[in-house]
């Protein structure tokens, strides 16, 4: 099966992660589908000051179903507390599959980060989109998916054969409500001659984690020209933030080097010097003409 990846149509987030790079640190074969993430504080950086998820490290068992599953079954082996999922809500699990006829484990990450997404995207396969709908943060569900909300008659990689029904448990480690596009900062950034080294300054101090290289976190980002201040592309509109780690080959070396030392609910603005942007060459998808900066309001809605 292949890495996961978000398909999110934005072009910034296709260019921040080109190359190929997962948005968050999980198993080489997550669950993909294969049809295919100055203003005051606003209500979404309200309520996420103090969001930090935090999941189980060992790995649960799957019981088998007596019979293959020709429709979703859905069994709830813990509840969880707080609002359910709904469509449009970033999702971070984690998760453990195995074939339903005979248990072989294909792919987990227990014990590693938890692997995200945005629910109700077509980011993952059918029967995730459909059974993970109502659970809530804390809980764990068991999934019994028929090959037709799996992956049918194609099957996926070595393991998953044409016609497979496949069997999850999947905790639930937190949920990220969509946020609203109307809560987008409206700011107006002020053109400048290109710069050397990487500026950055907070415009609403966040109240919760202190976020360190390397961690996961969600973010949404405005994103526009040095040179010019013209705005080129923002998540917001997506609704669900985008995730990514903050390791090296993970994002743009300046969102690597700039996010580190926020607090989750704050907003930060910076300008990232062209060669820890898109380089020389700019980028033709997002207008950004070569040798130019690139200026990025990030909220940081969340650690994962």
């Amino acid at each position: 099966m292949s890495r996961f990846q978000n398909r999110r149509s934005v072009v910034l987030v296709v260019a921040l992660l080109a190359g190929g790079a997962s948005l968050v640190s999980c198993g080489s074969s997550s669950p993909s589908s294969d049809t295919a993430l100055a203003s005051t504080a606003d209500t979404a950086l309200a309520d996420a000051s103090d969001t930090t998820l935090a999941g189980k490290s060992e790995e649960p068992k799957v019981a088998l179903p007596k019979v293959a599953p020709t429709k979703l079954v859905i069994t709830d082996i813990t509840d969880g507390t707080g609002a359910g999922a709904a469509a449009g809500d970033l999702l971070a699990v984690h998760y453990v599959g195995v074939l339903s006829s005979d248990g072989m484990r294909f792919d987990g990450n227990f014990g590693s980060s938890p692997f995200s997404f945005t629910l109700g995207k077509s980011q993952v396969i059918k029967g995730w989109d459909e059974g993970l709908l109502g659970m809530k943060t804390g809980g764990m569900r068991q999934l019994d998916i028929p090959a037709d909300l799996a992956y049918g008659d194609s099957g996926s990689g070595d393991i998953i054969k044409p016609g497979a029904a496949l069997s999850f448990v999947v905790e639930m480690v937190g949920i990220i409500p969509a946020t609203n596009p109307a809560d987008e900062p409206k700011l107006t950034i002020a053109g400048a001659t290109a710069s050397s080294t990487l500026q950055s300054k907070d415009l609403v101090e966040g109240k919760g984690k202190v976020i360190a290289a390397g961690d996961t976190v969600a973010l949404h980002i405005v994103a526009y020209r040095g040179d010019t201040g013209e705005k080129i592309t923002s998540t917001w509109p997506e609704g669900a933030p985008v995730s990514l780690t903050l390791e090296e080959g993970g994002s743009l070396p300046g969102i690597i080097k700039g996010v580190p030392g926020m607090k989750v609910g704050g907003r930060r603005q910076m300008t990232i010097p062209f060669a820890d942007a898109f380089g020389a060459d700019g980028n033709s998808e997002m207008k950004l003409p070569a040798k130019t900066d690139l200026v990025l309001v990030v909220d940081l809605i969340a650690a994962l």
